[in-house]
């Protein structure tokens, strides 16, 4: 059951795959944190909802698997994914600000809980905000909330949070929008490393949306990457999100799986 709920918490955002690849600009000279954030910021996002189609190829220590994915978006409001392999639903989930519900059809199973024990499960803090902004390729934080240490790294501006024993968040930009590029977070205790990277992005008329998505999550001797091409995408539709959880499926709990 891990992998497919993986596979939809990291499965976020999808446009049209075309070559229609915006530049992006190489970082030379430094400049203020506050600068960086506020050019980022002008990169607006705006829409009602998002239909976006995905192929995403999931691979661990222990078996790859390729799988396509249908996302809806209805803004700050609430997540529909639906994992498909062979054209057939295997996996659903509905996410919103007070609650993550799930359930795959292989071993007739379910989820239903708040974003505390998914945290405490992924080794990371998460809510809704900040899968939403994971789909859109924004920061996973709120970056007027902390204090960072500017630097250049392969051409990139980095923003670095003041690190601490516990938790080291970094998060990189190009020049020419301030788009992200990449973003890690590092638990030494925990030898635990979540790196999240874009590798293209598109314009469209009202805002700029990632191409592609590339997770790599590492956590003491295991490894899970999962990367994600962007097959097309529609803007302000009404959507519907149906959600039922057929009957006979067995609850689980987070510290279980």
């Amino acid at each position: 059951m891990k992998k497919y709920l993986t596979i939809v918490l990291v499965i976020l955002l999808a446009s049209c795959k075309s070559k229609a690849i915006l530049a992006e600009g190489n970082a030379s000279n430094t400049i203020s944190a506050d600068k960086i954030i506020m050019s980022y910021d002008n990169n607006k996002i705006d829409f009602s909802t998002l239909y976006i189609k995905a192929s995403a190829k999931y691979e661990d220590d222990k078996q790859s698997q390729n799988v396509q994915a249908e996302i809806k978006i209805k803004k700050n409001e609430k997540i529909l994914v639906s994992i498909r392999i062979l054209g057939f639903t295997v996996a659903k989930a509905l996410i919103t600000p007070t609650s993550v519900q799930y359930y795959e059809k292989i071993g007739s199973k379910y989820f239903e809980g708040d974003y505390a024990g998914l945290s405490k499960w992924l080794g990371t803090d998460l809510d809704f905000q900040k899968v939403q902004n994971m789909f859109l390729g924004k920061t996973l934080d709120d970056l007027h909330k902390g204090k960072y240490a500017v630097s250049i790294l392969e051409k990139l501006y980095k923003l670095q949070s003041n690190p601490d024993a516990k938790t080291d968040k970094s998060f990189f930009f190009e020049s020419d929008n301030f788009l992200v590029k990449r973003q890690e977070i590092n638990q030494p205790l925990q030898d635990r490393t979540l790196q999240i990277a874009y590798p293209d992005y598109k314009k469209y008329d009202a805002m700029i949306l990632p191409l592609s998505l590339a997770i790599d999550a590492r956590q003491k001797e295991s490894k899970t990457n999962i990367n994600i091409e962007y097959k097309n995408i529609s803007f302000n539709e009404d959507l519907s999100f149906p959600y039922n959880v057929p009957e006979g499926y067995e609850r689980i709990h987070i510290d279980k799986i």
